[in-house]
């Protein structure tokens, strides 16, 4: 059982509509025994496919959204959802600093202003407020007043080890504290991106699906010998020339390292 503290929001730096979620959870679970043990890893992408399946299998529940979309919105290769999980908070202070940061209110009054002459609502965002919009005083209000809950609505809400259910409890057993017994787990090695995902990632192509026939191909050797991959060119009479170039991008060099690092043949 973990502990987590959930936070709604929905507003972006300017003040638009940007529905998402915060979470402050602890890095593992504790067991019936009491033991608490701590995850070595979280796994970005996994969460972000199975948030993506749990908001669209609500939506289609509520009759909001139709099966064959859901199935054509987890399709693509950008669903659009996605997770963060980098921030960690080491010590009290860094946990109460990221607290803070998702219950913060909608907009800073230090970043807004009027333009009196042109009668426009401006505010600064971003990074140390240098951007800025300006707006009609009526955009300004209808913006504000589109993130007022509704009535009733939690903003906020405390599952597993921090529900008030749980803690409850635990006082009510007269165990004071929750003595929590940490068992650290090896952490496993993290294999590194194979050359297919980065080549999806750079070009937006399945190098593993045959672009004659569309089947799925599969790697039948492993070959690390340039000389022999060179004369399987050269016999194979092939050329590989992109139609278009990557983008300058990070993923570029790690396609690079990935090339330099192994060369596989399949068919």
């Amino acid at each position: 059982m973990p502990g987590v503290i959930a936070a709604i929001q929905t507003f972006g730096n300017r003040i638009n509509l940007h529905p998402h979620l915060h979470f402050l959870v602890t890095e593992g679970g504790v067991d019936e025994a009491g033991l608490f043990h701590k995850v070595p890893r979280i796994d970005d992408p996994r969460l972000a496919e199975i948030f993506a399946r749990e908001v669209l299998r609500f939506l289609v529940h509520k009759e909001l959204l139709s099966p064959e979309w859901a199935d054509r919105l987890l399709s693509w290769r950008h669903t659009g959802f996605n997770v963060h999980s980098r921030v960690r908070a080491k010590t009290r202070n860094e946990a109460e600093r990221v607290g803070k940061y998702m219950i913060r209110p909608l907009l800073s009054l230090e970043r807004l202003s009027l333009d009196e002459r042109e009668g426009k609502v401006c505010y600064r965002y971003g990074k140390e407020a240098k951007e800025l919009e300006r707006m009609d005083y009526l955009e300004f209000i209808a913006r504000v007043t589109s993130h007022i809950p509704d009535k009733g609505q939690v903003t906020v809400r405390y599952y597993g080890l921090y529900a008030n259910a749980h803690r409850g409890k635990i006082k009510k057993a007269s165990l004071g504290s929750f003595p929590l017994r940490i068992g650290e787990e090896e952490l496993r090695r993290l294999p590194a991106k194979g050359w297919a995902e980065m080549i999806r990632k750079v070009y937006e192509v399945d190098p593993m699906v045959c672009p004659q026939c569309g089947g799925q191909t599969k790697v039948i050797a492993f070959l690390t010998d340039y000389a022999v991959v060179d004369r399987i060119i050269n016999h194979l009479k092939l050329t590989f020339v992109a139609e278009r170039p990557p983008p300058p991008h990070i993923a570029y060099q790690e396609l690079l390292m990935a090339a330099e690092n192994s060369t596989e043949y399949f068919s």
